[in-house]
């Protein structure tokens, strides 16, 4: 088999959006026959078919559809190649793409990583956050499509190398009117008399609660399952349930929001969250830097 070539795979991406290879060739400045051509030689060089071509345009056949999904990641990733080294090349001294959970994000990470890049010795660093599930985070990073992660150790890290960050606590947050509103603190399964507010069910907190019920013979349900925590209050705000949420996230919201906070005496509601990259394997100097400018900052912090 040969090698794929991205410029056949840009075409053939190209007619997959816009449905048609007329369409897609004036997309991409050419002629039809020009891409026909390309899209022949890719179903011969891959041995299989393609494409089915029907009057009103051209359908993926199955094998089509996964070359797609392959394409799409190929393609995003050449972008991404030439972006960094655009950036590189306009003054960029190091870059650090960063994998974090939405509990991390949503507290202290951007604030931390905002301070570290205003070190005059640092700005020069381009860093990039994006929000992952954990156990996404130790997926990529164990794989290699990503280099460093910070998330909650509820998740097996056991593979990797970690730095201990910050901690938080999961509070259980109701309307003022609930019965549980006015409990200086009350255990998860108490909470589970009463309809939740969920958030991503893929998330290691999520699943730690379910775990929870399940050990006390019960399970968690759902009134309502949000994307963030904002959202989860607003609903918890109506009335509508109770939410599990991070005390720390919640502050910020307690005065405009008129709603209470219920420590969790559970010991798993204490949260450690930790820094992780592969073991044995030295770090660009970039991710170095910020790797022990958070160790600092959180020890720094208690």
């Amino acid at each position: 088999m040969k090698e794929l070539d991205l410029l056949s795979l840009r075409y053939f991406a190209a007619v997959c959006d816009t449905g048609s290879i007329t369409r897609a060739a004036a997309q991409e400045h050419i002629v039809p026959s020009a891409i026909s051509k390309r899209l022949t030689q890719l179903e011969l060089d891959l041995g299989v078919s393609l494409l089915d071509r029907e009057r009103k345009g051209v359908r993926l056949t199955p094998a089509g559809e996964t070359l797609m999904d392959h394409a799409r990641a190929m393609l995003s990733s050449a972008r991404h190649i030439k972006d960094d080294m655009a950036a590189y090349g306009a003054g960029v001294q190091g870059k650090v793409h960063l994998l974090a959970s939405a509990s991390v994000i949503s507290e202290a990470l951007p604030d931390d990583v905002a301070a570290f890049l205003k070190i005059p010795a640092h700005r020069q660093i381009k860093i990039d956050i994006e929000e992952e599930v954990s156990r996404e985070i130790v997926r990529r990073i164990g794989d290699g499509t990503a280099r460093v992660g910070v998330l909650w150790d509820g998740t097996d890290l056991s593979d990797l190398e970690t730095v201990p960050y910050r901690t938080d606590h999961l509070v259980a947050v109701v309307h003022p009117d609930h019965p549980l509103a006015g409990r200086k603190r009350c255990a998860f399964v108490d909470t589970l008399e009463w309809e939740h507010v969920g958030l991503d069910p893929a998330s290691a907190a999520n699943q730690m609660q379910a775990r929870a019920a399940a050990i006390a013979g019960k399970r968690i349900q759902y009134r309502a399952v949000v994307s963030n925590f904002e959202s989860a209050l607003r609903v918890v705000r109506a009335n509508l349930g109770i939410s599990i949420i991070p005390r720390e996230i919640v502050e910020t919201y307690l005065e405009t929001f008129a709603i209470r906070v219920v420590p969790l005496s559970d010991a798993w509601a204490k949260r450690r969250f930790m820094i992780c990259h592969r073991a044995k394997e030295p770090l660009p100097k970039a991710v170095a830097l910020l790797v022990d400018y958070l160790r600092k900052a959180a020890a720094a912090r208690g």
